[in-house]
């Protein structure tokens, strides 16, 4: 069954209508271009203006005082280091987390097939349709005052990682892959005496590298991105995170200081993105196919 399209293929065959093609083409790329580049161009290229040039309207397009210390100023009066380490520490710890329970769930969901495990799944689903500023006052009351335990966990890394551990679409994307393993592979394991540890560890986990990757870099940006939490469980300035940490320094800080701030502190998710772009792609498509 063929499929119409704008530009059938005869038409698209003729040189005006490949001329047409790759005009259009063209034209929709570099839109697409200058509306995803453009702001971060503008936010790298005025962390080095000095503060009446990024102030001054119109813009500039290109910085005409070129000052770069900018961005070492605003390494050593915002401490970017501390609170860079802060974030590595608590992103790094949220993933650990959410592997081991994440990956727990999601193939006991899939695998183990517990009773009302369906049930279970929906009503973990439901809760994405649920907005996080609704979840923001129970959780911190619960982060405050730990019930059956009676711990207050502000200003503690726990406050970070308890919440972010049971993360429902972590579970969802990878109970779609564990689905699209074969039965016959795990069924062959437990002939051959391998528990259902031992049959995750050695069999289901070396052949879902591409979601763990996945859920991992989910893990670790969705810390780093985050602000209103740490804002509320963080308070004391040397615990805090590199988003909080720079709002909280930001009194009395030039304009293209805290720019230059702004761009360094979004470095390493964008870098983590343009590198592992391709396994995320494939983590999330991998899951569609059976066998």
């Amino acid at each position: 069954m063929s499929t119409r399209t704008l530009i059938s293929p005869a038409q698209l065959a003729r040189p005006r209508g490949k001329a047409l093609y790759w005009v259009v083409f063209g034209l929709v790329v570099a839109l697409f271009t200058v509306v995803f580049l453009g702001p971060m161009y503008w936010m790298v290229s005025s962390g080095f203006k000095d503060t009446q040039e990024v102030v001054q309207t119109p813009p500039t397009l290109v910085p005409e005082s070129f000052e770069p210390d900018n961005y070492a100023q605003a390494w050593n009066v915002m401490d970017l280091a501390s609170l860079l380490g802060n974030t590595l520490f608590y992103a790094f710890g949220a993933l650990a987390f959410q592997l081991v329970f994440d990956v727990a769930a999601a193939y006991s969901l899939s695998k183990l097939r517990p009773v009302l495990g369906k049930a279970i799944l929906g009503l973990m689903l439901a809760t994405l349709m649920i907005p996080a500023t609704v979840l923001v006052v129970p959780q911190y009351l619960t982060v405050l005052d730990v019930p059956i335990f009676e711990r207050n966990l502000l200003n503690t890394p726990w406050a970070i990682w308890l919440p972010s551990v049971t993360n429902a679409f972590n579970i969802f994307l990878l109970k779609r892959f564990f689905d699209s393993i074969p039965r016959e592979l795990l069924d062959a394991a437990s002939m051959d005496g391998a528990s259902p540890m031992r049959t995750l560890c050695s069999i289901v986990l070396p052949i879902s590298r591409p979601i763990l990757g996945v859920v991992s870099i989910f893990a670790i940006v969705g810390v780093w991105k985050d602000f209103l939490w740490p804002m509320l469980t963080l308070p004391d300035p040397a615990r805090q995170t590199l988003n909080v940490g720079i709002y909280s320094l930001s009194n009395g800080v030039p304009v293209n200081v805290l720019i230059a701030a702004l761009t360094m502190a979004s470095l390493p998710t964008l870098l983590i993105f343009l590198v592992f772009q391709r396994n995320i792609m494939s983590g999330l498509t991998a899951g569609g196919l059976k066998g």
